[in-house]
């Protein structure tokens, strides 16, 4: 579904972080890990620049621990539109704790952000590729496996 996601709110960046920010309440995620040890500043993520940050960070709440990664970077709230959809959603309520290092050891102040905000929509046909790979995946490719272990073929 995400290709599907995409192409619906991917053109308008408030609706899409809209969507993003109601997905992870729907799903409520016990733990999210999020793995800054390289990130890529500038217009990443396929472009950006690599850079060394050296920061893991886990909580149990998402919204808290996104918004504790753009204060280590100093960034402003207002730039991200995730945060901005939470926060007025009434979602970036809690703390995090900084067990290893304090926040002031791990902050970024020269942390590049991209020249402007690309859409994120997909078009038509990566939409109907990803529907077709995931039909393959779901009616021939599983059904081909499971049946396959219950024969006992190999391969």
């Amino acid at each position: 579904m995400k290709a599907w996601w995409h192409m619906e709110a991917g053109k308008d960046a408030a609706r899409f972080a809209t969507m993003l920010v109601e997905t992870a309440r729907a799903i409520r995620p016990s733990l999210t890990i999020a793995d800054g040890i390289i990130g890529h500043q500038g217009n990443g993520p396929s472009n950006g620049e690599p850079r060394p940050l050296g920061i893991l960070a886990a909580s149990a709440d998402v919204f808290a621990l996104d918004r504790a990664l753009v204060e280590l970077l100093n960034v402003p709230a207002d730039a991200v539109p995730t945060i901005v959809a939470a926060e007025r959603l009434g979602l970036n309520t809690e703390s995090i704790e900084f067990p290893l290092q304090t926040p002031d050891q791990l902050r970024v102040t020269d942390w590049k952000l991209p020249d402007r905000l690309h859409p994120i929509d997909f078009g038509a046909p990566r939409v109907v590729k990803s529907t077709f790979k995931h039909l393959y995946i779901r009616f021939i490719k599983e059904p081909m496996a499971a049946y396959s272990q219950r024969v006992g073929v190999r391969g």
